[in-house]
């Protein structure tokens, strides 16, 4: 079931109203068969997944909790992870190894024929096998007490909200919010049915809307050079921004109203000004577990210098791979722990140059400068990660920032109109429609979408929008509310389907 879906508008009422109808200690009841509903409405078949992680890990930490010594629970923990690791290799990197040891075998005249596992994705696997195993290694670690109640872990594996595309939740966090009563508040309602109003906005008016344009162009990017592929590149970047926030506003939101607080997955981080600080602020969930259980483990900066560079370089190339099961995640991951650790590797030189030239006396001017090179790095990974494979990847490369063919008949264009001659503004608009390939209009609508999007960020940084909007009168919220309403249902787009971190 998406949330973008008419089905979940009669879905999620439903499940709140009895939720709260409910007495507390059989509410889990009602939410852990409400979230098997939720995920069987993609595939009934694949709640079996879901369900054997649940037993293997609800199992393998009251094990760990029985044994006196970390040897004697490390046996139980490798359980779990090739359990769950085994799970996720299966079904979405079988192919990808198969294929690539194809090809190696092949280059070398060596036949190498293994069938296909050809089956469906399942939705949220990326997300909920990471969610169990951070489980099992806090409890190895001794940083959580095992859960021995198997309908309330249960739940934690499988919370509707944050099944398929998290955020990718701490137990230490969310078990023991289960346990909690929470009453109907209306305030905490309201703040929820807001939340999940701005997902909706970002997902439908905006991500859904350049999306159609970013699939037309990356779809067939061989028909397009210059300002088309530019464009598509940065719209991109926007597009998974806001398709991906807007769901983790919508999960947010969602439990929010039902009294559970999720963690912060999105942090304004197009203001980043360099790509460490964009990976604090983009994906936390994934990328704080990254951190606590793949980095630090390899060893984290407390190392030699070169060790330190080799966990970087790795943790962002295993997250890479994490996006998708194709060599351009992969290439994408490793090119964002180049940028790391170059990063690192060149500060003193990058500050002494600053400096030099004056550019850290206007500190306005630097952040834009740093600004400006965060989202120039990020646009060369976004060739990559949306490339249909490296063919396409190599002709955004080469083509993309050839720009000056219809840079010079705009400008020929701009100062004919502006001496007066035959030139009209609308001669000058259909030259902007051909360097672009889209309709002028919906170009129009999707920026102003963006523009509308930055404007509340830049609010956001001194102000929560939620305590302007509840400070306002009543008749004023409200006209806040019908307008969003209206605006979504008449700038949405709804013949879109799933939300882009699905197929992660």
């Amino acid at each position: 079931m998406l949330f973008n879906s008419i089905d979940f508008v009669f879905f999620f009422p439903v499940v709140i109203a009895i939720y709260f109808a409910t007495p507390h200690r059989y509410r889990w009841m009602w939410l852990l068969a409400a979230s098997y509903y939720f995920y069987m409405c993609w595939r009934v078949e694949y709640i079996v997944l879901i369900v054997g992680s649940t037993l293997v890990d609800y199992f393998v930490a009251i094990q760990m909790d029985k044994q006196e010594t970390q040897e004697a629970k490390k046996p139980y923990l490798w359980l779990s992870v090739l359990v769950n690791l085994g799970i996720l290799v299966s079904f979405k990197y079988f192919n990808f190894f198969s294929d690539s040891l194809r090809a190696t075998f092949n280059y070398f005249n060596i036949f190498y024929d293994f069938p296909i596992f050809n089956v469906l994705l399942p939705v949220g696997i990326s997300f909920y096998t990471f969610q169990t195993m951070s489980y099992t290694i806090d409890v190895y670690r001794g940083k959580t007490k095992p859960e021995r109640h198997l309908g309330i872990f249960a739940l934690y594996v499988s919370f509707f909200p944050q099944l398929v595309a998290g955020p990718i939740e701490r137990s230490n966090h969310l078990l023991p919010q289960f346990r909690q009563e929470f009453t109907f508040d209306y305030d905490r309602i309201k703040s929820g049915l807001q939340l999940m109003m701005w997902g909706f906005f970002k997902k439908i008016v905006i991500a859904d809307r350049i999306g159609q344009y970013v699939d037309l162009v990356y779809s067939d990017p061989h028909s397009y050079q210059g300002y088309a592929l530019l464009w598509a590149s940065l719209f991109f970047g926007w597009q998974v921004y806001c398709d991906f926030s807007g769901y983790s506003d919508i999960a947010i939101g969602a439990a929010k109203v039902m009294g559970f607080d999720l963690m912060e997955n999105f942090n304004r981080p197009f203001f980043s000004k360099t790509i460490a600080e964009f990976w604090r602020r983009w994906h936390i969930s994934l990328s704080t577990w990254f951190r606590d259980y793949f980095y630090i483990p390899l060893g984290g900066s407390r190392t030699v210098k070169w060790r330190w560079y080799y966990n970087l370089f790795i943790t962002f190339a295993v997250s890479g791979l994490w996006h998708g099961a194709t060599w351009n995640h992969v290439i994408w991951g490793s090119m964002h722990g180049f940028y790391m650790v170059f990063a690192i590797w060149t500060y003193s030189l990058r500050d002494n140059f600053n400096t030099a030239i004056g550019l850290k006396k206007s500190p306005f001017l630097y952040k834009c400068v740093q600004v400006f090179w965060m989202h120039f790095l990020l646009l060369i990974g976004w060739f990559v990660f949306r490339a249909n494979g490296l063919g396409d990847t190599a002709y955004f490369f080469k083509n993309t920032f050839l720009l000056w063919d219809h840079t010079a008949e705009l400008l020929i264009l701009l100062k004919g109109w502006l001496i007066g001659g035959t030139v009209t503004f609308g001669y000058i608009l259909q030259a902007i429609e051909r360097a672009l390939s889209w309709d002028l209009y919906f170009m129009f609508l999707s920026l102003a979408g963006i523009t509308f999007l930055e404007c509340i960020h830049l609010i956001q940084r001194k102000h929560k929008m939620r305590d302007l909007i509840n400070s306002q009168p009543t008749l004023v919220r409200w006209a806040i509310y019908v307008t969003a309403i209206i605006v979504i249902l008449e700038f949405g787009v709804f013949n879109r389907d799933e939300f882009i971190y699905f197929q992660f």
